[in-house]
């Protein structure tokens, strides 16, 4: 009984094994490429799948999402014959599980020393300043060969990036130094136009202003002439509406006299025509009062009758 239990168990282990083989779940996003004896004989897809167990074999699963590989650092030469290191980038995607398995046999570095070729070529044509303000030009350029070449692997290159481009280490300092005598270039000439335009203002400002007082100052001399004369006209009608006399003409131009001699400074003095005129009047006016008295003979000449005619003044005359 011993060995028949002994088949039994072996059979039912073989069941199971062959169960096992026979039911093949694949993941999502995922395929799977099926042989027989060695043979290609078709893909699984995603799900459950069912083979002939030890006939069919699971040759290689593939991942069918896009994948990110970075490429190590590549020492190319520019056209100015200076070598800089380019770390790259590429997004690629499986699109047919078959010929990525049997077309090529190992995408990753196909990939990679394509990469490493086409980068050379493409940038041996650029010079140093070229290649380091256009790098989305080197990326299509890049994307185009690429996509090209890995399509009949059943791989399409989605993406490519220039991660780094890395000069000499003599080439980024003269660059620094570069950059450096820019920047102070630019903030010179900033400095420059900013004292410039403040210049300007400061200009326009003053000439503004002077505008302004010139003007304010116009206008108050126009005021202050307009206030005078009209001072004047209302001193002249109410002299006309009082109609004065001689005698108070006279007896101004006696009041203006001390005025005209105030002062330390005053050397000469300047007598109008007039006053000879104002003077007459004055003594016109004095005589009315009556003649003068006194004790015998001291009120008038001697032999006289005490009435004798006032004095002749002389106009006086100037030099």
């Amino acid at each position: 009984m011993e060995p028949i239990i002994i088949v039994l168990i072996i059979l039912v282990v073989l069941v199971f094994i062959a169960l096992i083989k026979t039911i093949q779940v694949i993941p999502q996003a995922s395929a799977a490429i099926v042989e027989r004896f060695g043979r290609y004989t078709r893909t699984l897809n995603a799900g459950l799948n069912i083979v002939v167990p030890f006939i069919d074999s699971i040759r290689n699963r593939v991942d069918l999402r896009e994948q990110v590989v970075p490429f190590p650092p590549q020492p190319v030469i520019t056209q100015d014959n200076l070598v800089v290191n380019i770390d790259t980038v590429i997004y690629y995607q499986v699109t047919d599980a078959r010929a990525a398995t049997y077309e090529v046999a190992s995408y990753i570095q196909a990939i990679e020393q394509l990469t490493v070729t086409t980068l050379r070529n493409i940038i041996g044509g650029m010079d140093l300043e070229r290649t380091l303000t256009s790098r989305e030009e080197i990326n299509a350029a890049l994307r185009g060969v690429l996509d090209e070449a890995t399509g009949k692997w059943g791989i399409r290159v989605n993406r490519v990036e220039l991660k780094a481009i890395e000069p000499p280490t003599s080439i980024q300092d003269s660059m620094e130094k570069q950059m450096r005598a820019d920047r102070d270039k630019r903030a010179a000439i900033l400095q420059a136009e900013g004292v410039r335009q403040s210049e300007i203002l400061r200009a326009e400002g003053e000439k503004q202003s002077a505008i302004l007082r010139a003007e304010g100052e116009s206008k108050a001399a126009a005021l202050r002439a307009e206030g005078e004369a009209q001072a004047i006209r209302t001193v002249f009608e109410s002299i006309h509406a009082g109609d004065p006399d001689q005698k108070l003409l006279s007896y101004q131009y006696l009041q203006m006299l001390p005025k005209i001699a105030e002062g330390d400074a005053n050397k000469l003095w300047i007598v109008p025509s007039e006053i000879g005129d104002a003077l007459k009047g004055l003594g016109g006016a004095m005589g009315n009062f009556g003649p003068l008295t006194g004790g015998g003979n001291g009120g008038g000449t001697p032999g006289g009758t005490g009435k004798e005619p006032a004095p002749r003044r002389e106009q006086p005359t100037i030099d």
